[in-house]
């Protein structure tokens, strides 16, 4: 009789205290990489030298400190410079860029990663500009260092694309950024940013609604030699959620390059070139006011997959940001975190999963190498480490994964979550070697909340009447 208590006990114990989250958010910050952004988990008082290590064991943040060199163009510091958040130049996160810092060895085919020193630099660049970490001087990062610290941290996350923010928007949205299927299973993706009328970087409008002049470069096997209209079809995240399974993507704007749907004709339906997106499933769930989740969240009408792209202000993109970009986050996950009479008075926290990711490397430093696909995806795929925080109330504070993660990871996470075959998309999804469960266990008992402090919380951003601007205002990512 003991034995068979003990065992059913030990079978209750070990029950999912739920099957799923109900509830995903996806939280896309701009343009960083972990030794840019995180070098505050190496100090106190969220960590000591001890806490990081280039060759980290299960519990140390893979964060280089010291001794960012540059072989190729003899340039680098050993110890790496300041810069505000805030800071009033921007570094080249175009593929030419990516090409040039990863420096690839013909021979073995990896990165050398030598030439950060040769990314260009535009505005008021200060010296050695890319080897440059942002400081924590006056507190602007503690909430970003709270939420790596108190939940869940990924050492090896890299964005999908080696390049900027379109294509890495449509991946994260979609799991690829080429035109069609065919084209995705032939390794041919777009790869920059707009241009009109060939001129790289002139173009404001993005997708399907750009002007007829507007074209996007790809990438394939043969090499970057053609350029097409950006507006594709093939299927998305979206396309293969049940029914039962509601989604949202909040955006500053309708025309972006960060405004992934408007790439997609069965989502925009657009009114042709030129014209703007009319189709049900944009007007249904595309928001063009990303402060619009906190008012869901408050409203009790937060959707089961939500993407959130932030304004200018509210962007880590250098020079278009005000430092607002940590309590931005914050204010998302503290307004879920402290819900409570929503889901049949459950509140979101229970039942939310919470993940923070930057889009791109944004011409930073980062030491790691980027793990290249086979082919033919390894033409553009994987591209530079970005960061990458996992939030939930059944993750264990100060969690560290060493597991190798890219944008596809984020959609079979989703996939897995909601019941659907992982990899289903066959493109990103597809390819990726995990699905972010190492990140949570739902058999732990929920962790109660505890708020993050952060400068500005969410009454400020529901009521700030500034102009919304573009997570970068230049527009270009050149």
């Amino acid at each position: 009789m003991g034995s068979c208590l003990s065992a059913w006990l030990g079978t209750f114990v070990a029950a999912a205290q739920i099957s799923g989250f109900q509830h995903v958010v996806v939280i896309v910050q701009e343009n960083r990489t972990p030794d840019n952004l995180f070098q505050g988990l190496c100090s106190a008082p969220f960590g000591s030298a001890a806490s990081c290590s280039t060759t980290p064991t299960s519990a140390q943040y893979d964060i280089q400190t010291a001794n960012w060199f540059d072989q190729k163009s003899s340039t680098g510091v050993t110890q790496p410079l300041p810069v505000a958040l805030a800071n009033k130049y921007d570094l080249s996160h175009a593929h030419s860029a990516f090409v040039v810092q990863c420096d690839q060895d013909p021979l073995t085919g990896a990165c050398r990663m030598d030439g950060a020193g040769s990314v260009a630099c535009s505005g008021k660049c200060l010296a050695k500009p890319q080897f440059r970490y942002v400081t924590n001087s006056s507190g602007t990062l503690t909430p970003y260092l709270e939420l790596a610290t108190q939940y869940g941290w990924a050492n090896y996350m890299f964005q999908t694309n080696q390049g900027p923010s379109f294509p890495a928007h449509q991946f994260i949205f979609g799991g690829t950024s080429a035109p069609s299927a065919a084209d995705d299973a032939a390794g041919i993706f777009a790869s920059e940013n707009m241009s009109n009328s060939g001129v790289a970087g002139t173009s404001t409008t993005a997708g399907c609604i750009a002007a007829a002049d507007t074209t996007v470069a790809l990438i394939g096997p043969s090499g970057e030699n053609q350029k097409v209209y950006p507006c594709f079809e093939h299927s998305t995240v979206p396309d293969v959620l049940p029914t039962d399974i509601t989604w949202r993507y909040y955006t500053p704007s309708a025309g972006s390059i960060w405004t992934a749907p408007n790439a997609i004709q069965h989502i925009c339906q657009s009114t042709g070139p030129g014209g703007k997106c009319a189709g049900s499933q944009w007007s249904a769930n595309v928001d063009l006011k990303p402060a619009d989740v906190l008012s869901d969240i408050a409203a009790c009408n937060l959707r089961s997959v939500s993407w959130v792209i932030p304004t200018g202000a509210n962007s880590d993109h250098a020079r278009a940001n005000d430092g607002g970009g940590p309590s931005w986050v914050t204010s998302i996950v503290n307004a879920i975190g402290n819900s409570s009479t929503c889901d049949n008075n459950t509140g979101y926290w229970q039942n939310t999963a919470i993940i923070i990711t930057w889009d791109d490397w944004g011409g930073w430093y980062d030491h790691e190498r980027p793990t290249f696909l086979a082919q033919p995806e390894g033409d553009y795929q994987l591209g530079f480490r970005v960061p990458l925080v996992f939030v939930s109330a059944y993750t264990a504070a100060g969690y560290i994964n060493n597991e190798r993660h890219d944008f596809g990871s984020i959609l079979r996470f989703v996939e897995h979550n909601f019941g659907i075959a992982e990899g289903v998309l066959n493109f990103a999804d597809s390819r990726a070697t995990n699905d972010l469960t190492g990140f949570y266990n739902l058999t732990r008992t929920p962790r109660a909340y505890q708020t993050i402090t952060a400068p500005k919380s969410a009454e400020f951003f529901l009521h700030d009447k500034r102009k919304a601007t573009d997570p970068d205002d230049d527009g270009d990512d050149r």
